[in-house]
């Protein structure tokens, strides 16, 4: 159990407003959209700052990324677990990740478990803690430690060939993607978390290299991935009428991955959702007058497949180009992706946030403002995804304030999942009891069927009602005035199961009482 008093400045979390006319208490409508930020780990983009800090400040700088969550109303984060078959986390399978404390292999002091720690914190706070893996990737160039012993790379190098700068697991060799489906349902198993989360690298991004010397210089090719053992493991497993060419070959290791995962996560934890984050271009001309990368030949990844076949749960495109880039643009491409959504999955695009900084901005503030606007019009879009919490924690331009300011005025609860329930009914609505007469009023919560994973909370002072989203494991809520000192007169309270699925409101009237 939390203390008591982090119990009481979580019920004061920040709180948005819907203005009520009348007097009666029936609480308004409870805003929907998923508002999440990537946490990138791999070279300590995000967190933590750097390798080898003290538990406590480990913990200082991931708590002040989720507070800064909540201060925006975000209501999700997407935190890298598994950089390059490594772990952020306690595992048997794959060794402790360098990010963490400068040696692959080395635990953080003192038994600390980063991801047990960020599940709680997360959900404290009224946050979704979603596990991002890369499911391939085996070795990233920033790595300045030598490789673990337990490091697939170097028990098994031959499913972990070196390309270019990286070493990378063989899609197409079977064990390869074995291990990495254990890896994910063991962190399904034994953590907390609400969904698992993969970006858009599957395949590699091609390398090049000089070939020759055409009288204008060296001319730049293609290495091919180097996956011929496997490629020969097939050929010789399947009949010649049967074989797909290479390429389809690729593309067919990819999907057959996404899809076993999907249904194993879902066999192990019905709760725990499933999202993708691909690149945002399908296939060069698709929509016409798309031009650019084409990850379907590429990085053999079929996207469009897996959003057809309903694999996900959530699809995250990463449209990271501006709404007047035409040959990439964010709204043709967002406008078709909607399009290609038959069975009604989430879709949350993903934002190039951090464009708004650096050294050379390349966006301005209003472009992710409109962008989030224009998501917010299209039908079939109900959220968005932040690269990275960077650019919200360190207010680029002062993005951060408008987005709180100008975008975010109101609390949201995700997108329920309601695929994943099956018959089980919503949550019950919760028990809520005023706590002696103390002032502020204390009130408290409980769930009588124990599915309750957050409370929505409202208060209305005056004639305004605010929101506010909180941890179920908080037992106890008080009541405080506005910013203006104005008193709560009523509160509404909600009970979300796993799947964002809310109950009936418990309303209580709450009398006056003298200091």
């Amino acid at each position: 159990m939390l203390p008591r008093l982090l119990l009481a400045l979580l019920a004061a979390l920040p709180l948005s407003g819907a203005a009520l006319g009348d007097d009666n208490l029936a609480p308004p409508p409870v805003a929907r959209e998923f508002r999440a930020a990537w946490i990138a780990t791999v070279a300590n983009i995000d967190w933590p700052s750097r390798p080898g800090l003290p538990v406590k400040k480990m913990q200082e700088e991931l708590a002040a990324l989720l507070d800064e969550c909540v201060r925006l109303r975000l209501n999700a984060v997407v935190l890298q677990v598994r950089p390059a078959c490594d772990a952020m986390y306690a595992s048997e399978l794959e060794p402790w990740s360098e990010y963490l404390t400068g040696k692959q292999g080395q635990a953080p002091p003192d038994g600390f478990d980063p991801l047990t720690w960020a599940c709680e914190q997360a959900h404290a706070r009224g946050l979704e803690l979603h596990a991002w893996f890369n499911p391939y990737r085996a070795v990233h160039p920033s790595a300045k430690s030598p490789l673990d012993d337990q490091h697939i790379a170097v028990r098994r190098p031959e499913l972990a060939p070196k390309y270019g700068k990286h070493r990378w697991l063989d899609p197409g060799a079977a064990e390869a993607a074995e291990h990495s489906i254990a890896v994910v349902l063991d962190v399904v198993r034994r953590y907390d978390i609400d969904a698992v989360h993969f970006d858009d690298y599957f395949y590699p991004y091609p390398v090049t290299d000089a070939l020759g010397d055409s009288g204008d210089g060296p001319k730049q090719v293609e290495v091919p991935f180097p996956d011929d053992a496997s490629w020969r493991v097939y050929c010789d497993a399947t009949p010649e009428a049967d074989r797909l060419s290479r390429d389809d070959w690729r593309r067919d290791n990819v999907n057959r991955f996404v899809r076993d995962l999907s249904e194993a996560i879902h066999r192990e934890k019905p709760h725990v959702r499933l999202g993708i984050s691909p690149f945002g271009i399908w296939r060069p001309g698709t929509p016409e007058g798309i031009q650019g990368f084409d990850q379907y030949a590429k990085l053999y990844a079929d996207a469009r497949l897996w959003l057809h076949e309903g694999w996900v749960d959530y699809f995250t495109p990463q449209l990271y180009w501006a709404i007047d880039q035409k040959p990439q643009s964010f709204t043709t491409l967002l406008s078709w992706w909607a399009t290609q959504n038959p069975t009604g999955k989430h879709l949350w695009p993903g934002l190039y946030t951090s464009k708004v900084g650096g050294e050379k901005p390349g966006y301005p503030p209003q472009e992710i403002i409109d962008q989030i606007v224009t998501a917010r019009e299209q039908i079939g879009a109900t959220g968005h995804v932040h690269f990275s919490m960077k650019a919200l924690s360190n207010n680029w331009a002062g993005l951060a304030d408008r987005l709180r300011d100008e975008v975010y005025t109101q609390a949201a609860l995700p997108p329920a999942t309601d695929w994943l329930a099956g018959d089980t009914p919503a949550p019950a609505s919760p028990q809520v009891e005023r706590l002696g007469e103390t002032s502020p009023p204390e009130f408290k919560v409980a769930s009588p069927d124990g599915r309750a994973t957050r409370w929505v909370l409202q208060k209305r002072c005056g004639e305004e009602w605010t929101t506010g989203l909180i941890g179920a494991q908080i037992e106890s809520l008080r009541i405080r005035p506005n910013a203006q000192g104005e008193r709560a007169n009523a509160i509404a309270v909600y009970a979300v199961d796993g799947l964002g699925r809310a109950s009936e409101p418990t309303v209580l009237a709450i009398e006056a009482q003298d200091d």
